[in-house]
């Protein structure tokens, strides 16, 4: 009897606590008594499911805010459909511009041990972003998680005609001139020769005129994806101690010193300050440091070089078992998993026990704040905490 309830059990919480017909068993009659007993263990097992699932969203904000900052919708907030943007981040592309008003940025390894961001607007715009640089297909892959307007500074030859067949909305600064896509340079941009002698760092955008080229082209500005759901700061006497994530970019092949990267937590603000090659990693035209409300490290595989060019491969898909993840906000950090079916659907967070990951809203006092920073690295040693 014993046998056959935890059997049942099993069922419900693997169906989602779903309530189902109650079969009998082949060879085993199930008495009146034993009946009401199983139908009551499966609704005990249903009410504990429905209590955390309702506790889940009492903590949950809802209502008009931004999709990727959790902030309430205002004359100062928008919800655009979210613009991301390639940035360069080799030692001298610093400081970069307009960093610190984005609303996510994801921070992945590149040819030669170079990391780079895919820089995601919606809330603010950036009057200057940059030092643009090209894309690539798994920085490609990781924007259309967001279906949001793509902007980059070429790409490699046959690169036009991946990112072309993901269906993204495209405004590149260099067209594709082998003939293999419809990719034609139509992003606005300049250089500023100031910054660097070296051609590959001088490269801007900003949000206010590929929305401009975006409206030329017949690209909408509304609509937009988000992997995030939202929740309050925790309280301050609630805040945890955790204070130094340093993440290691190095790969195999690869070891340069100048990607590691520092988040220090700042309890009061309750945000992470963003520390690069040891030093404060500041925006150029505001001399603000950056800082982030939520810091996520995501565990992949990245190979590399896989070709003459020293390009890299970064899975951005998986399920679950295979993709481990930290979730830092709070002063704390949540271990958990993430997972994606394909690269037209948004990545999905989620703790050990399954539960979906509520991130801390950003606010308008503190929306020089990236909400969310994203660092992907290989392996789970790359990521230390204390």
């Amino acid at each position: 009897m014993l046998t056959l309830i935890i059997s049942l059990i099993f069922v419900f919480a693997f169906s989602g606590c779903k309530k189902q017909e109650i079969e009998e068993v082949p060879g085993e009659e199930l008495t009146e008594e034993q009946t009401e007993e199983t139908e009551d263990t499966v609704a005990e097992v249903e009410e504990s499911a429905e209590d955390e699932a309702e506790e889940i969203t009492d903590l949950e904000i809802a209502g008009d805010i931004n999709m990727l900052s959790g902030i309430d919708i205002s004359d100062g907030i928008n919800n655009s459909r979210p613009i991301a943007i390639m940035v360069e981040n080799a030692p001298d592309a610093r400081p970069q511009s307009g960093l610190y008003l984005a609303d996510v940025v994801f921070e992945v390894v590149d040819e030669y041990g170079v990391t780079r961001f895919v820089v995601i607007y919606s809330s603010h715009d950036s009057e200057i972003v940059g030092p643009v640089r090209s894309a690539r297909r798994y920085y490609a892959e990781i924007a259309r998680c967001f279906d949001p307007i793509y902007a980059f500074f070429g790409t490699y030859t046959e690169c036009y005609k991946i990112i072309e067949d993901m269906g993204l909305d495209v405004l590149s600064a260099i067209g594709d001139t082998s003939g293999n896509s419809s990719i034609t340079g139509q992003a606005s941009s300049w250089r500023d020769w100031e910054r660097s002698s070296v051609q590959e760092h001088t490269a801007l955008m900003s949000t206010v005129k590929l929305k401009e080229d975006a409206k030329r082209v017949g690209y909408s500005l509304e609509g937009g994806n988000s992997p995030f759901r939202f929740k309050l700061d925790a309280n301050e006497s609630e805040r945890g101690s955790i204070s130094d994530i340093n993440i290691d970019f190095s790969t195999n092949v690869y070891s340069p010193s100048g990607y590691n990267v520092n988040f220090n937590y700042d309890k009061n603000e309750n945000n992470y300050l963003r520390y690069l090659a040891d030093a404060s990693h500041k925006d150029r035209e505001s001399g603000e440091q950056i800082k982030a409300k939520n810091v996520i490290v995501m565990v992949t595989d990245i190979e590399g070089p896989i070709d003459a060019a020293n390009h890299m491969a970064v899975r951005t898909t998986g399920t679950s078992d295979i993709g481990k993840a930290y979730f830092f906000m709070d002063g704390q950090v949540i271990e958990g998993t993430w997972e994606r079916s394909s690269i037209f659907d948004p990545f999905t967070y989620r703790d050990k026990d399954g539960n979906i990951i509520l991130f801390n809203r950003n606010s308008i006092e503190q929306s020089s704040s990236v909400t969310t920073w994203v660092a992907m690295v290989d392996g789970v040693d790359k990521v230390e905490y204390k």
